[in-house]
Protein backbone atom coordinates (compact mmCIF):
# COMPACT_ATOMS: atom_id res chain seq x y z
CA UNK A 1 0.00 0.00 0.00
CA UNK A 2 1.19 3.48 -0.58
CA UNK A 3 -0.29 6.68 -0.29
CA UNK A 4 1.79 10.16 -1.50
CA UNK A 5 1.59 13.44 0.20
CA UNK A 6 2.27 16.51 -2.05
CA UNK A 7 1.48 20.06 -0.41
CA UNK A 8 -0.63 22.67 -1.99
CA UNK A 9 -0.47 25.63 -0.27
CA UNK A 10 0.05 26.30 3.59
CA UNK A 11 -0.77 23.63 5.75
CA UNK A 12 -3.27 22.41 2.97
CA UNK A 13 -2.19 19.18 1.51
CA UNK A 14 -3.29 16.56 -1.40
CA UNK A 15 -3.38 13.20 -0.76
CA UNK A 16 -3.30 10.12 -3.38
CA UNK A 17 -3.77 6.55 -2.77
CA UNK A 18 -4.09 5.11 -6.09
CA UNK A 19 -6.81 7.45 -8.37
CA UNK A 20 -8.66 8.88 -5.53
CA UNK A 21 -7.34 12.20 -4.02
CA UNK A 22 -8.52 13.46 -0.72
CA UNK A 23 -7.53 17.11 0.79
CA UNK A 24 -5.90 17.30 4.43
CA UNK A 25 -6.27 21.00 6.05
CA UNK A 26 -6.31 22.53 9.62
CA UNK A 27 -8.80 24.39 10.72
CA UNK A 28 -8.35 28.25 10.32
CA UNK A 29 -7.65 28.27 14.44
CA UNK A 30 -4.42 26.67 13.03
CA UNK A 31 -3.14 28.43 10.35
CA UNK A 32 -5.47 26.17 7.73
CA UNK A 33 -8.51 27.09 5.66
CA UNK A 34 -10.33 24.32 7.15
CA UNK A 35 -10.92 22.53 3.30
CA UNK A 36 -9.90 18.67 4.71
CA UNK A 37 -10.22 16.24 7.55
CA UNK A 38 -6.75 16.99 10.04
CA UNK A 39 -4.11 14.02 9.97
CA UNK A 40 -5.68 12.76 13.09
CA UNK A 41 -9.07 12.75 11.71
CA UNK A 42 -7.89 10.85 8.67
CA UNK A 43 -6.69 8.48 11.87
CA UNK A 44 -10.11 8.17 13.02
CA UNK A 45 -11.85 8.01 10.35
CA UNK A 46 -9.31 5.00 8.86
CA UNK A 47 -9.83 3.32 12.12
CA UNK A 48 -13.74 3.64 11.62
CA UNK A 49 -14.05 2.99 8.18
CA UNK A 50 -12.28 -0.43 8.58
CA UNK A 51 -14.58 -1.27 11.18
CA UNK A 52 -17.59 -0.82 9.38
CA UNK A 53 -16.04 -2.68 6.93
CA UNK A 54 -15.98 -5.34 8.92
CA UNK A 55 -19.63 -5.23 10.19
CA UNK A 56 -21.14 -4.70 7.01
CA UNK A 57 -19.79 -8.07 5.58
CA UNK A 58 -20.42 -9.63 8.50
CA UNK A 59 -24.11 -8.64 8.17
CA UNK A 60 -23.96 -9.29 4.81
CA UNK A 61 -22.44 -12.70 4.61
CA UNK A 62 -25.30 -14.20 6.74
CA UNK A 63 -28.28 -12.14 5.02
CA UNK A 64 -29.11 -9.89 8.07
CA UNK A 65 -28.41 -6.37 6.19
CA UNK A 66 -27.04 -4.32 3.08
CA UNK A 67 -26.76 -1.00 4.22
CA UNK A 68 -27.33 1.18 7.19
CA UNK A 69 -23.95 0.69 9.43
CA UNK A 70 -22.80 3.60 10.97
CA UNK A 71 -19.26 3.78 13.22
CA UNK A 72 -18.52 6.55 15.59
CA UNK A 73 -14.91 7.04 16.65
CA UNK A 74 -13.56 8.98 19.40
CA UNK A 75 -9.95 9.43 21.03
CA UNK A 76 -8.17 11.82 23.56
CA UNK A 77 -5.29 14.00 22.56
CA UNK A 78 -2.55 13.13 24.66
CA UNK A 79 0.72 14.80 25.47
CA UNK A 80 4.40 14.14 26.26
CA UNK A 81 4.60 12.81 23.48
CA UNK A 82 1.57 14.39 21.46
CA UNK A 83 -0.67 11.54 20.35
CA UNK A 84 -3.97 10.35 19.98
CA UNK A 85 -5.40 7.58 22.79
CA UNK A 86 -8.16 6.22 24.48
CA UNK A 87 -10.17 5.23 21.20
CA UNK A 88 -13.54 4.75 21.83
CA UNK A 89 -15.66 3.04 18.68
CA UNK A 90 -19.13 2.46 19.16
CA UNK A 91 -21.07 0.52 16.33
CA UNK A 92 -24.67 0.98 15.66
CA UNK A 93 -26.44 -1.78 13.47
CA UNK A 94 -28.65 -1.97 11.30
CA UNK A 95 -30.68 -4.89 12.27
CA UNK A 96 -31.10 -6.19 16.11
CA UNK A 97 -28.47 -9.26 16.91
CA UNK A 98 -28.98 -11.72 19.21
CA UNK A 99 -26.42 -12.04 22.02
CA UNK A 100 -24.37 -14.83 20.02
CA UNK A 101 -24.24 -12.32 16.84
CA UNK A 102 -23.51 -9.18 18.90
CA UNK A 103 -20.26 -11.32 20.37
CA UNK A 104 -19.55 -13.05 16.46
CA UNK A 105 -19.36 -9.06 15.29
CA UNK A 106 -17.07 -7.74 18.23
CA UNK A 107 -14.68 -10.80 16.89
CA UNK A 108 -15.00 -9.41 13.19
CA UNK A 109 -14.38 -5.73 14.38
CA UNK A 110 -11.52 -6.72 16.32
CA UNK A 111 -10.04 -8.38 13.17
CA UNK A 112 -9.78 -5.05 11.01
CA UNK A 113 -6.50 -4.28 9.54
CA UNK A 114 -5.94 -0.59 11.36
CA UNK A 115 -7.41 -1.76 14.84
CA UNK A 116 -4.67 -4.07 14.84
CA UNK A 117 -1.94 -1.66 13.34
CA UNK A 118 -2.57 0.48 16.33
CA UNK A 119 -2.55 -2.69 18.93
CA UNK A 120 0.77 -3.66 18.04
CA UNK A 121 3.81 -0.60 17.44
CA UNK A 122 4.42 -0.86 13.73
CA UNK A 123 8.17 0.17 12.61
CA UNK A 124 8.26 3.36 11.17
CA UNK A 125 11.47 4.38 9.29
CA UNK A 126 11.65 7.93 8.34
CA UNK A 127 14.06 9.53 5.74
CA UNK A 128 14.72 12.50 4.83
CA UNK A 129 15.10 13.81 0.92
CA UNK A 130 16.35 17.37 1.21
CA UNK A 131 15.85 19.07 -1.74
CA UNK A 132 15.05 15.85 -4.29
CA UNK A 133 11.86 16.64 -6.57
CA UNK A 134 10.05 13.43 -7.76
Amino acid sequence: MEVRVCQIEGVKFAIQARSHKIVCDQPAENGGADSGMTPPELLLASLGSCAAFYVAEYLRTRNLAKSGVEVSVTAEKLLKPARLGEFHVIVTSPVSLTAEQTESMMRCVHSCLVHNTLLSLPEIKIEIAAGVLQ
